[in-house]
């Protein structure tokens, strides 16, 4: 008996340090290293590439995303609290966040742009949305409503000849007859959640593959374009249009967009040229030219992971890893962090997204190969 009890026992270890062993090997760790340079234990994330330690609104929706990808309640709490309180005016479903905070010339710490940004804000509402979803928390559901009538009412305009349209932030992007539009505002993964709901998002579909194609004539994404009423897109705006650390975020969100979008096949074949110019320089550009075809430089890191959900039938795949692996991102490089968790994760199949743009979390998944 004592045998038998002992060999249970023995068992009952064997199988709670495997566990252990296997929860351990499952965590995310980039996401812990983020958490570590990158987040206050108020949750506020710090841009540390830039000497005023600043945060952005950027930043808080990115770390939303992030930890509820990684079930990672406490932090998303965290996070969500102190957008609320610091940049919401302390209520998110009255006020969308400021877009920058950081340290006056008095010393004080505050907002020092009010202004919005409205990529982060659709990013938040989503991670709410989903929050909501995925938690059955309706108090995030509701947040998330609330925030995307917000963006709605303040950021959403009907352009002529073009259609609903979401404006970059709610102060400056529209003049007279000109919008100032940028591409990289408008996952379409984001869009099709939006999609469900009253108010512009279905309708916004279509100028924004519009947006997303007509912008780019050589397949390769501007970082900021104008609409024209009667002339349409200026193209010719600049001696170049150039294509760089805003718009490697377009070839991001299309390739972690899912197989059964409508749209991922015309947007993966329109960039493919972004894909042929990594294959042969071994690297994505880190500048383009998007009226020419130029391209200068290669980007760091980051651009690396975020070309990784387009390049998944790419004999480039295992060297843009194999890139990333050497160009880690290091303690002062917030951006290209964020790159690498949204590309290196999706490659990872940490996540996905489903053809309605809801997240698909693998919370309770076999380890994939880290690569």
């Amino acid at each position: 008996m004592n045998n038998i009890m002992g060999w249970r026992s023995a068992l009952a270890l064997g199988l709670l340090l495997a566990a252990m062993t296997a929860s351990a090997a499952c965590d995310w760790p980039a996401w812990q290293q983020f958490k570590q340079h990158y987040i206050s234990d108020e949750g506020r994330v710090i841009d540390t590439s830039d000497p005023r330690k600043i945060t952005t609104s950027e930043g808080q929706s990115y770390g939303l995303f992030f930890a509820l990808v990684a079930n990672d309640r406490q932090s998303f709490d965290q996070l969500l609290t102190w957008t609320r309180n610091n940049l919401g005016a302390g209520d998110l479903t009255t006020t969308l966040p400021a877009w920058l905070w950081g340290r006056r010339e008095d010393n004080q710490w505050r907002v020092l742009d009010s202004n919005t940004a409205s990529d982060s804000d659709v990013w938040i509402a989503w991670a709410l949305l989903e929050a909501g979803r995925l938690w059955k928390n309706e108090d995030y559901t509701t947040q998330g409503r609330a925030l995307l009538d917000l963006i709605a009412h303040k950021e959403v305009v009907k352009i002529p000849g073009l259609g609903e349209m979401l404006l970059p932030g709610a102060q400056g992007f529209a003049h007279d007859n000109r919008w100032r539009l940028n591409p990289s505002y408008l996952p379409p993964q984001v869009i099709a959640r939006f999609a469900r709901y009253p108010g512009p998002w279905k309708a916004m579909r279509k100028p924004m593959m519009r947006l997303l194609l007509e912008t780019a004539p050589k397949g390769f994404s501007p970082d900021w374009v104008s609409w024209n009423k009667g002339s349409g897109w200026q193209m010719q705006d600049k001696p170049t249009l150039t294509g760089s650390y805003n718009a490697i975020r377009v070839y991001l969100w299309v390739g972690m967009l899912s197989d059964r979008s409508p749209d991922k096949a015309r947007l993966l074949n329109h960039f493919q040229p972004m894909v042929a110019a990594t294959e042969q320089r071994g690297a994505p550009p880190e500048k383009i030219d998007t009226v020419t075809g130029k391209l200068t430089n290669d980007g760091p890191g980051g651009f690396s992971a975020a070309m990784l959900p387009m390049l998944q039938e790419s004999p480039a795949l295992y060297a843009q890893r194999q890139r990333l692996t050497k160009n880690f991102p290091d303690h002062e490089s917030y951006y290209s962090f964020v790159l690498t968790l949204f590309g290196q994760g999706w490659d990872q199949q940490r996540f996905r997204f489903n053809a309605q743009g809801e997240l698909v979390p693998d919370w309770e998944r076999v380890c994939a190969d880290p690569r």
